[in-house]
């Protein structure tokens, strides 16, 4: 996996990278298709919005939060990723038709 963590107005420091590699490891739990995730932290007077791109084989999700604090927002984000990923892969395992169940009486 290609992890890339930008900031806008913003210099990302040590303790934050560490933090959004050590949540986006629940990601990897989940899904082991992950090409390349990009990550873009920013400032916008007092909100901190954190946006995430996620390059699945055969799907990109694009997940966005805004909250009061940085760590927050990268709280929040990975929880919208990992629901978003959870779904993708529902998903894409219910495409091959699955046998319908038989109820015997």
């Amino acid at each position: 996996m290609n992890l890339k963590i930008t900031g806008l107005n913003f210099d990302v420091t040590e303790a934050i990278k560490n933090h959004v590699t050590e949540k986006l490891e629940r990601i990897n739990c989940h899904a082991a298709n992950v090409i390349s995730v990009t990550v873009t932290l920013s400032v916008e007077k007092v909100n901190q919005k954190a946006e995430a791109d996620v390059h699945l084989a055969g799907k990109d999700l694009h997940v966005e939060a805004v909250e009061q604090d940085m760590y927050a927002a990268i709280n929040v984000l990975m929880d919208k990723l990992d629901r978003a990923v959870l779904k993708h892969k529902e998903k894409s395992g219910d495409v091959r038709g699955s046998k319908p169940e038989v109820v015997e009486e």
